[in-house]
């Protein structure tokens, strides 16, 4: 089970950003590669700090990392995942450390030299209450850049394959020194030799590929869920993209979500309301019988408990919290009317609510209780 991100940076749930950054300076300083050298123990809380300040750093991200834990970011982390390594976090984070490890350059031979990145995917699935509920696995095809075959590459000609370019300028403040990306091979240090008939400049041709995408259940609507490695591949030894999985929950026809509870409206007939009777419901997890007690009032609303949604965290199931409404015909035979005319002046027609029986306001509340 992954380490709370909070405890990895040691620091509370009220952290301002300011101290959420600063832990994560301290942590890094400490694990990093550059002062523990083969300690791959130091290297994994390294990348454990890294992944931890990108969602806590982040306000959608943290947010929602707040509200649902580790399950809020499924299939490959909340930033990282598998395919990120050390120069990946250096160049996303290496801002925060100043002139510390002078950069960070030369760490793993890699002489200051980023590995470039494919660029991600996005894809949005739709996905019925059912499947929300139940989890699914979902195959769904994808157009993504992959390096052709036979595509060669050597070492960039303008940065001997560093990945930068070094400009020194003359200022009144003396000689500075100014490091940028090289614009030749953007920073992955390689230029393509050989570029296979039918692919673009970078040797990337387009590939259509089925993707299996595991979604838990207990998804919410807009949720994005992260393949690793599914996105568009990058040029020479750059590692790939990422497939971002936008749920779309389709809207049932019968049920409400809320959270992990369901709503369902249920009308029964005045014969049924005032007798007693009992309804078969169409439920997320199938069918079940329940029992309308005599003298049923409309807005009376009963709780099933557990037949809700699945909660994405793996606290249980929510409810399905019936709403009983009884209906009123709106027109009646000259019999019909008869009998209700003459139930005008009896007793038991006369409204006489009882403690038990709760207000508008009270049932709201004990929706959200």
């Amino acid at each position: 089970m992954k380490e709370d991100y909070y405890k990895i940076l040691g620091v509370g749930k009220g952290a301002s950003a300011s101290e959420i950054k600063k832990a994560y300076r301290k942590m890094a300083i400490k694990y990093h590669p550059d002062k523990n050298p083969g300690d791959s123990a130091a290297e994994e809380r390294f990348k454990e700090a890294a992944e931890a300040y990108d969602v806590l750093s982040n306000p959608d991200k943290k947010a929602k990392y707040d509200q649902f834990g580790h399950q809020a970011f499924q299939n490959g982390g909340a930033g990282f995942g598998g395919g990120m390594n050390m120069d990946d976090i250096f160049s996303q984070f290496g801002d925060i450390f100043g002139g510390a490890f002078g950069g960070f350059g030369g760490f793993g031979g890699s002489q200051g030299r980023r590995v470039v990145k494919g660029s991600n995917l996005r894809v949005r699935v739709n996905l019925s209450l059912e499947e929300i509920c139940n989890g699914v696995d979902k195959k769904i095809k994808v157009k993504r850049k992959v390096l052709a075959p036979g595509a060669t590459f050597s070492t960039c000609s303008q940065c001997n394959g560093a990945g930068q370019v070094t400009r020194v300028t003359n200022t009144i403040l003396g000689r500075m020194q100014t490091s940028t990306t090289c614009p030749k091979c953007s920073g992955s240090g390689q230029q393509i030799d050989n570029r296979p008939s039918g692919s673009d400049a970078n040797g990337m041709i387009t590939k259509e590929e089925t993707v299996k995408i595991p979604i838990p259940a207990g998804v919410i609507d807009d949720m994005q869920l992260k393949v690793t490695g599914k996105g568009n591949e990058a040029p020479g030894n750059g590692i790939s993209g990422d497939l971002l999985v936008v749920i779309n929950e389709v809207p049932h026809d019968k049920l409400q979500r809320e959270g992990d509870n369901l709503h369902y409206e249920l009308y029964v007939s005045i014969p049924d309301a005032v007798l007693g009777s009992s309804k078969e419901l169409e439920t997320v997890s199938g069918k079940v019988r329940i029992k309308i007690e005599p003298g049923m009032q409309s807005g009376k609303i009963l709780r099933l408990r557990g037949k809700g949604v699945p909660n994405i965290n793996g606290y249980g199931s929510g409810d399905l919290l019936v709403h009983v409404n009884v209906w009123t015909p709106k027109t009646l035979d000259k019999k019909q009317k008869q009998f209700f005319e003459s139930m005008k002046e009896n007793e038991h027609f006369d409204p006489k609510p009882e403690n038990s029986d709760k207000s508008f306001f009270d049932r709201v509340k004990d929706m959200f209780s």
